[in-house]
């Protein structure tokens, strides 16, 4: 933590230290290096895009497997680690030291290590000659050190603590005693193998986050986040405290491509602080506001900070089924951060910007009805305008559209060329014009659009549909100038010149490899952690630990990761937090809550150990986001991580809700109308919830009107905790008549069933709860069979006879000779959403007390 402290220290100063240190603190002035920090990372990029790219197939030159890329991923990461990072603070940071480029050859050559002899290692799996561990140890060490120059010490301290503990295993306390692991076991295992250094992690970060923080690096290069401020400015800066609005709104949509909290607040902070400040906000709270909205931006698909890909490989679920299920948390955090700002300018008294041009009401109307509209008929003309070409054109549908994508851009640089360009100060000294300023940039969609549909209705994998999306904004760095100099008629300007654009592409290529380094370092750094829990078993000793601490109780559980994600995540990055965290924890949730009887979806475990991790970033002492927003408004930093941690309270309380409440993940929900309810009562339980812990809803809140706000917020987000008691949503079923309520069941329906097992580990017994999906077979035992169990009657009781290998069962820990207790079969029940009914009378009532109020005040006011 003291280190953590160490490289903050000077961030009030200069805001954008952390920056540069997530890039590379280094800025060496001889021409050589410069050049070398240059190249190299440009050399990466365009390694990455031809990975990405479908050329190596059609071409049959270069084409590489998973593991072989890895290698060369992690090469480029390490040397550019030693190269671009200074070993200390005191260290040359205008030179490179000749050491630092000489280790980090020598690190990129044991990285590249697996490439360059992948045919020799694939013939003697788990037999290493003495130069792989060789290799292998030296490898470990330097990517230890890569990882400390890179992100600090505390990742390098817990992979560290991991790997004492996988060789000193027999050494441990006998509660986390394991027989140990000989050097060329453990060799084998971290850095010759895909279960370590080389495994998912690094996977993800080859394959799919580089070319989404590159294409993010490149739509930044193209002018599209000040083009997004402005926007959200246009848009919203005239409210009640709209600068505060419009930060939130910016940091949402820059959000959408960055993975790092703390680049979104000095980017869209220089612009939204200073603006908060001068309509009234006090330092600390406009700093705290940018900070929040930026740590969210993390949660906001489809990059959410990395951790969205490494989510598709450890649950097991496709790209888009993450984005679902992620999306309307990150949505309804927002929309009660817009609330948070709202109450914050009511209680300040604080107006917004003043606006150049007023509409009536019935424009207001008519201007958005039409972009409604517009929108509408733009997205019935995009979806269903493609189909019909893919039907009718077939093979040559490609040109077809990539004709028509052409003509689009070409038609709205003509539209954005007839109002003026946007400034690119960071001051914005009045309100902008929203029809002008969302016209100059309206081209800068498309990128997005493409990348949505190429993962939507294509279902392209990920990394794929980046090379598409990128390859567009490489098209539009390249022309977007010189095509815009032909319609303005300013050919000769040195700023609409192709050679501008093809500096903004070079810039922005080696700004995205640049952004991966610390990336692509954590990820394999932290693949040390996956490694040891493959390796050891730790991931069993940890479940049983926590079972212990906890007592069983769920609550406590989830509050303990919850603190723990926190305590990691103010020294790792969020990506490495993630990874170190969910390996160990999100499948601790699972099986304990299994056996408290609540079935808790994969995916919900890892989003909650990924939201606080998200939360370090402004959790004091360290949350090295406060000290960046602290550093523009010229706050106290502390001060301004505690307030933004504040605000973020909203953002701690959602976890802790969909664990219990899926439908928040929209999981579960069958009809339409399910939907609109679902995200209503969610948006506002988070609405209630921010007025309960602003203490001002209307006017100045009561103690009984936070209570019942709290309370309104309670009950909308979890009908159930009192309509469950009243109406139990399960009922028991005898186990003996499996078979008949297996083969009456409908096809694809859940069958939740209560099992007893003894723990071979620790010869306890133990119950869980399950829920199987039970297919389309004819009869019930073929159903079971299907599901993967076989069943025996033994003496009135149902016991597990055969579990099918990689079965379903088999996944959720379906083992021999468990019994059956209980089926739990839905009750027929009034809906709990009924409960919703006395809840909005409630907020309701608080409503009309707080209003009649607020009247009875303002004559008062008026009278002082």
């Amino acid at each position: 933590m003291s280190t953590a402290n160490e490289k903050t220290k000077n961030v009030v100063d200069d805001p954008n230290a952390i920056v540069d240190s997530e890039s590379g603190a280094r800025n060496p002035t001889g021409a050589m290096q410069k050049k070398m920090l240059f190249y190299v990372p440009l050399a990466w990029t365009i390694f990455q895009l031809w990975y990405a790219s479908p050329l190596p197939f059609l071409f049959n030159v270069f084409v590489l497997n998973a593991s072989e890329a890895r290698a060369i991923h992690l090469a480029f990461a390490v040397f550019l680690a030693f190269t671009a990072f200074p070993t200390l603070k005191k260290s040359p940071q205008h030179y490179i030291p000749i050491q630092d480029i000489v280790v980090g050859l020598v690190g990129a050559f044991c990285a590249a290590y697996l490439y360059i002899f992948y045919a020799a290692l694939a013939d003697r799996p788990g037999m290493p000659t003495q130069l792989d561990i060789v290799v292998s140890i030296i490898g470990l060490i330097l990517l230890l050190e890569a990882t400390r120059r890179a992100l600090g010490p505390p990742l390098m301290v817990v992979a560290t603590v991991f790997l004492t503990y996988t060789f000193g295993g027999q050494y441990m306390p006998d509660v986390i005693a394991h027989k140990g692991a000989s050097l060329a076991k453990g060799m084998s295992h971290y850095w010759l193998g895909t279960e370590g250094v080389f495994g998912v992690a690094l996977g993800v970060s080859t394959g799919m986050v580089f070319m989404f923080v590159l294409f993010g690096a490149m739509l930044e290069a193209a002018g599209a986040g000040n083009y997004f401020i402005r926007t959200a400015f246009a848009a919203l800066g005239h409210m009640k405290g709209g600068p505060a609005k419009a930060a939130v709104v910016s940091s949402g949509l820059t959000g959408l491509v960055s993975g790092s909290s703390i680049a979104n607040v000095v980017t869209t902070g220089t612009f939204t602080i200073p603006l908060m400040k001068k309509v009234g906000f006090k330092p600390e709270k406009a700093g705290a506001i940018e900070v929040a909205c930026s740590t969210n931006g993390q949660l906001m698909p489809p990059v959410m900070g990395a951790a969205a890909f490494l989510m598709v490989e450890y649950v097991g679920i496709s790209y888009i089924e993450v984005i679902k299920h992620a999306f309307l948390p990150a949505v309804i955090s927002y929309v009660a951060l817009v609330y948070i700002v709202h109450l914050e300018a009511c209680k300040l008294g604080l107006e917004g910007m003043e606006k150049t041009i007023t509409k009536t009401v019935s424009q207001r109307l008519m201007s958005a009805l039409f972009g409604f509209l517009f929108t509408v008929i733009l997205a019935g003309v995009t979806y269903y305008g493609l189909g019909w070409i893919k039907v009718v054109a077939g093979g040559a549908t490609i040109y077809v559209v990539s004709l028509l994508l052409a003509a689009a851009y070409t038609f709205l640089l003509w539209y954005a060329c007839r109002v003026p360009e946007l400034d690119q100060s960071t001051e914005i000294k009045e309100l902008p014009h929203l029809g002008q300023t969302a016209q100059a940039g309206y081209y800068f969609l498309l990128p997005v659009v493409v990348l949505m549909w190429c993962l939507v209705v294509e279902r392209l994998s990920p990394s794929l549909s980046a090379f598409w999306a990128t390859v567009l904004m490489i098209v539009i760095l390249l022309t977007q100038r010189p095509i815009k100099g032909l319609f303005r008629k300013l050919q000769g300007d040195d700023e609409f010149a192709f050679k501008a654009g093809f500096v903004d592409l070079i810039n922005g290529s080696v700004a995205g490899a640049r952004n991966m380094i610390g990336i692509g370092v954590a990820t394999a750094a932290a693949g040390i952690v996956v490694g040891t829990v493959t390796l050891t078993g730790i991931g069993l000793v940890m479940t049983e630990f926590v079972e212990f601490i906890s007592g069983g109780n769920l609550m406590l559980i989830l509050f303990f990761t919850a603190i723990i994600s926190l305590i990691l995540g103010m020294g790792l990055p969020t990506t490495a937090n993630y990874i170190v965290v969910s390996t160990l924890m999100a499948p601790v949730i699972v099986n304990l809550a299994s056996q408290n009887g609540l079935i808790v979806p994969l995916i919900a475990a890892h989003l909650f150990v990924f939201y606080f991790g998200i939360l370090a970033d402004d959790t004091p002492p360290v949350g090295l986001a406060a000290f960046a927003a602290a550093g523009i408004s010229g706050g106290d930093p502390i001060k301004t991580g505690i307030q933004g941690f504040i605000y973020d309270i909203r953002t701690a309380v959602l976890p802790f809700m969909f664990i219990f409440n899926t439908k928040l993940l929209m999981i579960g929900i069958d009809h339409w109308y399910e939907l609109i309810i679902v995200i209503a009562s969610a948006v506002l339980a988070m609405l209630s919830f921010a007025a309960g812990t602003q203490g001002f809803f209307v006017v100045k809140n009561r103690i009984w009107e936070t209570a019942g706000l709290l309370l309104v917020a309670l009950l909308l987000f979890r009908p159930g905790i009192v309509w469950d008691k009243i109406f139990p949503p399960l009922l028991d079923k005898s186990p003996t008549d499996i078979v008949s309520v297996v083969d009456g069941m409908e096809p694809g329906s859940s069958l939740r069933m209560k099992l007893q097992g003894e723990n071979f580990n620790t010869g306890k017994l133990f119950t869980k709860t399950i829920m199987l999906t039970v297919g389309d077979e004819a009869t019930g035992v073929e159903r079971l069979s299907g599901i993967g169990i076989e069943i025996r009657n033994e003496e009135g009781k149902m016991l597990i006879d055969n579990v099918v290998f990689a079965s379903e069962a088999e996944k959720l820990g379906v083992d021999f000779d468990q019994e059956i207790l209980s089926l739990q079969m839905s009750n027929k029940r009034l809906p709990p959403e009924l409960m919703y009914i006395p809840v909005v009378i409630l907020y309701a009532f608080i409503w009309i007390v707080q209003n009649r109020r607020k009247k009875k005040q303002q004559p008062a006011a008026v009278a002082a």
